[in-house]
């Protein structure tokens, strides 16, 4: 598989790689850069996660949530329309518990929640018949700090480039939750290019010779909805995540 960035067309046929499967469910590792359906914005694309499962295990396969393309990490699929419509009530009721982890510009110290209420992010062709007039909508995040490291370059007005690790928890699926809310915090996500900062991306893209949104899906966590068994699926931070925790020394970190 090939992909540069998170904007690069895929021009291999990717193999994805299986977290976890049964005949009820099956969670896939999605790489950044990978649309999980056919959507408006994908003219360019020959390739979708939901597509390429499917091939793999050999039968339809429903979509239980949503990984923006940029964002890699875990994404899960159900077997069946009964067990979609139990996962959906699952997600519904706010009984999966996500974990993500988010390169950031700054130092993010401690933890806490973000409570901030977000309007709905709206696609000016897919979105266009939707109102604009909706109130935004509660939405709440938890973070915590991992780590902080400095890089002892000038950049801009500062003498050094800081970075954080942060940990989140969405609580709420907002469209982008994640990315709004560091950015409101004024910690943004390293590589967005929606809200981040337009000389932190640059310097990271030079720096350590890749451009993606540093951000993973890293874990789920369920009950089982037909074993009634406690289940966390997780996913590995792929090489671009590895170098950069090296390089930032945060390579000794039990994540």
């Amino acid at each position: 598989m090939t992909i540069e960035n998170a904007g690069a067309v895929i021009l291999e046929k990717p193999v994805l790689t299986i977290l976890y499967q049964d005949e009820y469910l099956v969670a896939v590792d999605k790489p950044a850069g990978l649309f999980v359906h056919r959507s408006f914005m994908d003219k360019d694309e020959i390739y979708f996660a939901l597509q390429l499962i499917r091939d793999q295990v050999g039968q339809y396969v429903y979509p239980l949530h949503r990984l923006d393309r940029p964002t890699s990490g875990v994404l899960l699929f159900a077997l069946s329309q009964d067990i979609a419509r139990l996962m959906g009530q699952a997600f519904s009721e706010r009984n999966i518990h996500k974990t993500y982890y988010a390169l950031t510009r700054g130092h993010l110290l401690g933890d806490g929640l973000v409570d901030y209420a977000l309007k709905e992010k709206l696609d000016d062709m897919g979105d266009k018949n939707v109102s604009r007039d909706k109130e935004a909508q509660s939405a709440q995040t938890h973070y915590q700090s991992i780590a902080t490291a400095t890089l002892h370059v000038p950049l801009g007005k500062y003498p050094s480039v800081r970075y954080s690790l942060v940990k989140c928890q969405p609580r709420t699926g907002r469209r982008h939750q994640i990315r709004r809310h560091l950015a409101h915090l004024r910690y943004p996500i390293i590589g967005d290019i929606n809200y981040g900062d337009n000389k932190q991306n640059p310097f990271f893209g030079e720096n350590f010779g890749f451009k993606r949104l540093m951000l993973i899906a890293k874990s789920l966590n369920f009950i089982h909805p037909i074993t009634q068994q406690e289940l966390t699926i997780s996913a590995k931070f792929d090489m671009q995540w590895q170098q950069v925790l090296n390089e930032l020394n945060w390579q000794e970190l039990n994540l």
